[in-house]
């Protein structure tokens, strides 16, 4: 069975924000190797500085993945902007605890090799974001929003 070593960092007010055993749950649930992870929560202004320097785009978006392949455990870190996935949740009638419950799967997923890039692959990794979310107790996080293969 894989192992998880899971580091949460809060960059923000933790106010309004679920528990740190909820996003473990999470991270766990989209385990497929054994993997040592950091998972921060930052504001738009750290995830705008990150997602300019290493993806050239300059915008904050909701969840970046910097996977360490090459390492023993897998390794690699996840930024999750908190003021971008909330409005996310608002905009898209979700709690905020399902979508970070989401985003932190689709983190996860990242980090294990997965990923968007082309539909076929869209569709595997949506089809196991859909699982595991479900299997969290959350609603298809795909049912009334656009696939993250934009």
């Amino acid at each position: 069975m894989p192992r998880l070593e899971l580091t949460l960092q809060f960059a923000v007010s933790r106010s309004g924000l679920p528990v740190p055993a909820l996003f473990r749950q999470w991270a766990r649930a989209a385990l497929v190797e054994t993997t040592a992870a950091t998972l921060r929560l930052v504001n738009r202004a750290e995830a705008l500085e990150l997602n300019s320097r290493y993806r050239h785009r300059h915008y904050a978006t909701n969840v970046l993945t910097f996977a360490y392949p090459d390492t023993c455990p897998l390794s690699g870190d996840i930024v999750l902007c908190i003021p971008v996935i909330r409005d996310e949740a608002r905009q898209q009638r979700k709690s905020l605890q399902a979508h970070l419950a989401h985003l932190t799967v689709h983190g996860m997923l990242h980090l294990q090799g997965f990923d968007h890039e082309t539909g076929q692959d869209a569709e595997l990794m949506e089809g196991i974001e859909t699982e595991i979310v479900t299997k969290l107790g959350y609603a298809d996080p795909y049912a009334n929003s656009t696939r993250m293969n934009q």
